[in-house]
């Protein structure tokens, strides 16, 4: 009997050492699995507004903008409803962004408001909204975002 206890108190002390000392490296990579708003890069994504595909300056600002955007809320939404997450004060044309992560290819749709950046963003078969908050994306500073809004 004591044998197996030894065995096991052995086993699960090495678990906690091994749990509570990861590298940095190794954390890093577990929290960016479970993270909401993820940095995208502008080598592998596609960024369309009102059915125009933005390329050069314009994408990196966009793609630099949003990276650089700080995290507010996670919102509820339901596949199928994302018409209603609208608002009456923006005309409804969101910025599409379609990018990989790892295997799987995400879907952005960025709806700019005065006060938030809203995100609805699907992959696999799920989809998440949540908001953001970005002076640089709400000012609209970038002439082909500006003159078509």
């Amino acid at each position: 009997m004591t044998v197996p206890v030894l065995i096991l108190t052995i086993i699960l002390s090495l678990l906690k050492l091994l749990v509570t000392c990861l590298p940095t490296d190794a954390v890093n990579w577990i929290l960016s699995n479970f993270k909401i708003h993820s940095e995208i890069s502008d080598a592998h994504a596609i960024v369309t507004f009102d059915g125009n595909r933005l390329e050069g300056e314009e994408k990196i600002q966009v793609i630099d903008y949003f990276n650089e955007a700080k995290f507010l809320k996670k919102n509820h939404i339901f596949p199928g409803n994302e018409q209603l997450f609208l608002h009456p004060e923006n005309s409804g044309i969101p910025i599409m962004i379609d990018t990989k992560r790892g295997k799987n290819d995400v879907r952005l749709f960025v709806y700019i408001y005065n006060d938030r950046v809203d995100v609805v963003k699907q992959y696999k078969n799920k989809v998440v909204s949540y908001s953001l908050l970005s002076e640089r994306l709400q000012e609209r500073t970038m002439p082909a975002i500006r003159n078509l809004v």
